[in-house]
């Protein structure tokens, strides 16, 4: 390629970046012409929004140091150089014996272990690190600019227009990559509701939206005051951490091992609860290093490519009993190893695989109970049908329930029969796109069976806290800063205008008044709600449209198959524009994953497709006709 290249990539998160970096890795081998880079973003070189550097150090990553990396080794399907460098943990070893970093940076890498999560301030400062490497050790031809602005519209020509809200018009942008990541929206109706109630109470009761809990300002939430946190997923532990310790709050061992909380007296009166009413399961402690991963046995490329094959998948009929098969097998073949030792595990193993169903009668010939069976319903809803006659008796169910959740997760995730087992879904994502991304359901199961269905259950098993946060809950509500309030939870206006109801479907008890709501989740990711003032512009425009699959819209930004070209509301991909990451989710799933290394990640892979589209022909610039397959939409 001899002539010039501009690319905009608006985003300057891990994918933003990770664009960026394969940039420079492709043309310094197959470009010879002048490249310019214009990454835009509002914290453009500070980590962007998710990553920032000066967020609180309640705030952690759900990711173990050695599990992230921003960078390609030969685990990587691409067809670009193979840049390799440092992980996380490997980065922080280097910053722990230098002097460039703030105290608390510094103290922060010189206390992290391969297997300790990192604050997300310190994966930011990570971020800045490598995307200043890539300014100051770039190809001599390209040139990177940084932005911190957020672009707010997209003109198409011969080249293209981004237009920035400072006033900044970029012009004769060949290439645009959109890499927003997480994106504010606008209230679903029942947030709405509830925001009306407490815009009407004259201030008396405050409802918080979903939103990044590092963006909020929770100092309207007073001391001693009654607040609920809806949600018991990774937010739910974020609001925990910030009005607790980041209140002044000290956590402290007792002589006897146990955890204890020390009040600051800053703290308000903590209330929790969801649909499910129990926290997502605490990971298990990292006995993997920072790349083994479970090999699938029955969901394998082959089994994955004939389903693709034979279109009209159902996930529930088709993908379901695979995947079940791959994490019952690991519970088993743990379970039976600790027991009986590895070659009796080894020989149960196939006999298993190879079973139409669970067979009681193989288990029991190895030792494995009635009682020690896998049970998914137990796994989803371990309280059962139960109903608790009080708050009191279902804090003391939970506080047990989180003692054995804390103790597995104390034993590992190779060690642990349960754990091992959940951690398996983690290590199945990559199997599962291929499956499902593109089309790969019809759009009823899609919406259904994944989306309402496996994809909560994934979450709840299989991407909680790290153990040590359920152990910080757990002191919580033993010294009665935090109550949670139960399943099946209801959030409802007061009658008298001055409160908001919350009440609980298993628990025989009068509603508790709070005076605040603090939805702990992220901003449903539906594009066309989006709070992002560039999506909005494209789909105001005809520019972008919602990806559709077998007539089910879903709120996902249509993109073809790699390299992820946007596609407009006619349904014709754009020749010069991509998009990847979080607003694509639908078309692609589980979109919010980090970059781990050793094991074929697919964000880098995704990343170099993307770059080398932008920089190997120079020649097709100008054209609005392509040669596209595979158009998402």
């Amino acid at each position: 390629m001899n002539g010039s290249t501009t690319i905009c990539v608006v985003g300057a998160g891990p994918r933003g970046i990770s664009v960026v970096e394969r940039v420079c890795a492709n043309a310094g081998v197959d470009v010879t012409g002048a490249v310019v880079v214009h990454l835009v973003d509002p914290l453009a070189g500070d980590g962007g929004r998710a990553w920032r550097v000066d967020q609180p150090a309640q705030l952690l990553m759900n990711t173990v140091a050695s599990q992230v990396t921003m960078y390609t080794d030969d685990s990587v399907d691409c067809a670009g150089p193979i840049r390799p460098g440092p992980s996380l943990y490997e980065w922080a070893k280097e910053v722990a014996v230098g002097g460039i970093y703030p105290g608390p940076i510094r103290a922060q890498a010189r206390a992290l272990t391969p297997d300790s999560y990192p604050t997300r301030a310190f994966y930011g400062y990570y971020l800045r690190w490598v995307l200043r490497l890539l300014i100051r050790h770039c190809p001599a031809h390209v040139r990177i600019e940084l932005h911190r602005a957020c672009a707010v519209a997209l003109r198409d020509g011969v080249t293209q227009t981004v237009e920035l809200d400072n006033g900044v018009v970029l012009s004769d942008v060949d290439y645009v990559v959109l890499a927003q990541g997480h994106v504010d929206s606008a209230p679903t109706a029942a947030e709405q509701h509830l925001s009306e109630f407490a815009a009407s109470s004259g201030g008396r009761v405050r409802h918080q939206l979903p939103a990044n809990p590092a963006d909020v300002d929770l100092s309207f939430v007073a001391a001693g005051q009654p607040v609920m946190v809806r949600g018991m997923g990774l937010n739910f532990f974020d609001y925990m951490g910030l009005l607790t310790t980041g209140r002044g709050g000290e956590f402290t061992r007792q002589a006897d091992g146990t955890l204890a909380y020390r009040r600051s007296g800053s703290e308000p009166v903590m209330y929790a609860g969801s649909r499910r009413g129990i926290p997502f399961h605490a990971r298990g402690e990292n006995q993997k290093g920072a790349t083994l991963r479970h090999e699938p046995r029955v969901l394998t490329l082959d089994v994955i490519q004939r389903l693709r094959h034979a279109g009209g998948t159902e996930f529930r009929r088709d993908v379901w009993p695979l995947v079940a098969k791959e994490v019952t097998a690991v519970y088993y073949h743990t379970l039976i190893a600790e027991r009986l030792g590895k070659q009796a595990a080894d020989e149960f193993l196939p006999r298993y695989l190879t079973a139409a169903r669970q067979d009681s009668l193989l288990l029991s010939r190895y030792g494995v109970r009635p009682g020690e069976h896998w049970d998914w319903a137990r796994i989803a809803r371990p309280y059962g049908d139960r109903v608790f006659a009080d708050t009191a008796e279902f804090q003391r169910w939970l506080l047990g329930y989180l003692r054995d959740d804390l103790a597995e997760a104390r034993r590992g995730n190779v060690s642990s029969p349960l754990k091992a087992a959940l951690d398996v879904l983690r290590d199945l994502r990559n199997e599962i796109r291929l499956v499902v991304d593109h089309g790969g359901l019809t759009g009823w199961s899609y919406r259904d069976e994944l989306r309402d269905w496996y994809t909560p259950l994934n979450a709840f098993v299989s991407i909680g806290p790290p153990a040590q946060r359920i152990e910080e809950m757990a002191a919580l509500m033993r010294a009665g800063v935090l109550t949670v309030a139960g399943p099946g939870v209801r959030v409802d206006p007061a009658p008298d205008g001055g409160a908001f109801l919350v009440s609980s479907a298993v628990i025989d008890e009068d509603p508790v008044r709070v005076a605040t709501v603090i939805e702990a989740r992220l901003p449903e990711i539906d594009i066309r709600r989006t709070g992002d003032p560039l999506l909005r512009f494209l789909l105001r425009t005809g520019q972008a449209r919602p990806y559709h699959i077998d007539g089910y819209e879903t709120g996902g930004l249509a993109v073809t198959e790699r390299p992820y070209h946007l596609v407009d509301a006619q349904g014709c991909p754009h020749p010069r524009r991509f998009a990847f990451g979080v607003p694509t989710e639908s078309v692609h799933w589980l979109t919010a994953a980090g970059i781990r290394p050793g094991v074929q990640s697919v964000i880098l892979a995704d990343s170099d497709a993307i770059a080398r589209a932008c920089v190997r022909d120079a020649s097709s610039v100008g054209r609005r006709v392509v040669d596209v397959q595979g158009v998402a939409g």
